[in-house]
């Protein structure tokens, strides 16, 4: 049995990476500061939030924590004695991240910092799991990006995350912490309270709102099903080798926002798809290389996006509650 620390677990990638360790047998403390950057009246993250802890509460150690925070962070982990820190604990959105720019420094890179300093004087923690994204490439200069693409963020989430991977490397160099790096990609799935678009498009579809495509919906992203995110986290949070690496946990195809659109279609007929011009610069990028993850890890993941879609309109049918109207 191994006792798994996860900063953010109670967010919405780290409840199902912490229901998959519970299934497994293992110790699960979450560490959380259950903060939220989305306007209360445009999301249901109270809703989703208790869910998750209401499914959880009773096998997981839950403690409310701010990553920044240092006193109590390593009294925490001194307490706890975890084998394994998954760390998510950020603005999990690049939007929040742009406009709250210190407030994303703050968590996103001085939080990751000081939980660097709490690892090196901690004695249980054999493996550090760092979530960063796919925003480190910035514009995608070939597709699929494998892990050797160069990396140029064009927003301030991008930057944080490149450099919270910069300081992780560093940190684990100097001090002998054994790391992995994990760059997820459109995550989407039950009980996302993010706005993301995955989940505008959904609630649209499901409340009989146009679905709003922004230039015309081109945008290719690695739409990745939240189950699949979580299970590539635990695959190299255990595996021996992953040490040191860097790895790309997608779906690993290349969907534009118009295809998720038309195929949420597919499954509501009745959703109606408007384009509009927009002047939001985003990074340009599309599929990621998954081929190493596969090789080192065994990664498979098991979620088209057909199937994913499917899933998740078939749980927001069935927790309405959790669908904001």
């Amino acid at each position: 049995m191994t006792r798994v620390f996860i900063t953010g677990g109670a967010g919405f990638i780290g409840y199902f990476i912490t229901k998959e360790l519970l299934a497994k047998g293992h110790d699960v403390i979450i560490y959380d500061a259950f903060l939220n950057y989305v306007p209360p009246l445009k999301s249901r993250y109270m809703h989703c939030l208790e869910y998750r802890l209401n499914d959880i509460k009773n096998d997981a150690e839950i403690i409310r924590g701010d990553i920044r925070h240092r006193g109590l962070l390593i009294k925490t982990l001194s307490d706890t004695k975890p084998d394994i820190v998954i760390h998510l604990a950020a603005i999990p959105i690049a939007s929040a991240s742009n406009e709250f720019s210190e407030d994303a420094m703050q968590i996103n890179l001085n939080g990751t910092v000081t939980l660097l300093e709490c690892l090196r004087v901690s004695s249980s923690v054999k493996r550090f799991v760092f979530a960063s994204s796919s925003f480190v490439y910035g514009n995608f200069k070939h597709e699929p990006a494998n892990e050797e693409h160069s990396t140029n963020p064009i927003d301030i989430y991008g930057g944080t995350k490149l450099s919270g991977e910069v300081l992780t490397k560093a940190f684990g160099k100097k001090f002998g912490i054994d790391y992995t790096i994990i760059r997820p990609s459109a995550v989407y799935g039950p009980t996302d309270a993010n706005r993301r678009v995955s989940e505008i498009f959904m609630e649209g579809a499901l409340t009989q709102k146009p679905l709003i495509l922004n230039n015309e919906g081109k945008e290719k992203i690695d739409f990745t099903y939240v189950t699949d995110t979580a299970h590539g986290f635990i695959l190299a949070a255990f595996s021996e080798n992953a040490k040191n690496e860097t790895f790309n946990i997608t779906r690993g195809e290349g969907k534009t926002i118009q295809e998720f659109a038309a195929i949420l279609k597919t499954f509501l007929p009745e959703t109606q798809i408007v384009e509009k011009q927009s002047s939001e610069i985003r990074p340009q990028r599309g599929a990621l290389d998954i081929s190493k993850a596969k090789k080192l890890l065994d990664y498979t993941p098991q979620f088209p996006i057909e199937k994913g879609i499917s899933k998740y309109i078939e749980f927001l049918k069935e927790h309405p509650k959790l669908l904001h109207k």
